[in-house]
């Protein structure tokens, strides 16, 4: 039982990561019809400025983690201003071919600045927690109540705020949104500034446990991608419990199968629930259209 309970942890600290990488590029979806490949690299600069606010400048964790989420924020507002947004009308193939380059342009840049080594931040809260049986290191219990936390604030900001409803809005329905004053710009620029900011924190949050490196986001975006189709394309919900599920499985999959098979998992998984539920796990909360 004990050994259950460590993977149950450990399966809860990947899915409280993935939930948060995934809700920043369902978000973007569902408002902006955007397949977003470039989050990947969003969620790596933010893990390289944290490390190197961190270990070059001397800010503190908690400090390093919210100047990373602006500085990732502001990447991500210029992105949809310079890359994204001149393509709002051309061919669907058009932005997803963009993102891909903006990703390789972003690991280009951070292999410029920081090479190719492996970095990794020192945790602030090094310590352990004994849960009867179980041994929890305060870093992983920061990541699971950090992200959840998170994803609860989204919900209340999306469900609760004159600026939640207005995304929601258009979601819903572009042109609608437009006749009635609200600027579609403005709410595409917040998107991908939330987007940015939650991927940063992610990456901030998970990387004392693991390394910093330039590639760091190339198989994260790809099981983001799985979690929100598993999810249902453009539902917040649906994103948080296909994160959950994908780092359950990997966590229970590398101990009782083996650790070689732990990244194909959530391939497999995605292809046997969308042949029993093709529309994914939930239905969309936020529509581009």
């Amino acid at each position: 039982m004990d050994l259950f309970l460590q993977q149950l942890l450990n399966g809860m600290t990947l899915g409280g990561i993935y939930s948060l990488v995934a809700l920043g590029l369902t978000l973007v979806y569902g408002i902006l019809a955007i397949p977003n490949f470039a989050h990947g690299a969003f969620y790596m600069v933010g893990a390289f400025a944290s490390f190197y606010l961190s270990s070059m400048l001397g800010l503190g964790y908690w400090s390093a983690m919210l100047a990373s989420a602006v500085c990732v924020a502001a990447l991500a507002v210029l992105a949809e201003r310079l890359v994204f947004h001149p393509l709002r009308n051309a061919p669907e193939l058009s932005p997803m071919i963009a993102a891909i380059g903006l990703l390789l342009f972003l690991e280009a840049g951070a292999q410029a600045l920081w090479g190719t080594d492996f970095h990794r931040i020192s945790s602030p809260y090094p310590g352990v927690v004994q849960l009867g049986g179980v041994i929890a290191p305060v870093q992983r219990l920061l990541i699971i109540a950090g992200a959840f936390g998170l994803v609860i604030a989204l919900q209340l900001f999306l469900h609760r705020t004159v600026m939640g409803a207005t995304i929601l809005a258009v979601a819903q329905n572009r042109e609608g949104a437009s006749l009635v004053g609200i600027d579609p710009r403005k709410v595409g620029m917040a998107t991908f500034a939330i987007s940015g900011a939650l991927a940063a924190v992610a990456a901030s949050l998970y990387a004392p446990i693991n390394l910093v490196y330039p590639a760091m986001g190339d198989l994260v975006i790809l099981k983001a991608f799985v979690i929100i189709i598993l999810g249902g394309m453009g539902s917040v919900p649906g994103a948080v419990v296909g994160g959950l599920i994908i780092g359950l499985a990997e966590s229970f999959g590398a101990f009782y199968v083996s650790p070689d098979y732990q990244d194909l998992i959530a391939f497999v998984l995605l292809v046997a629930i969308l042949s029993l539920r093709p529309q994914g796990l939930f239905s969309k909360e936020l529509r581009a259209s």
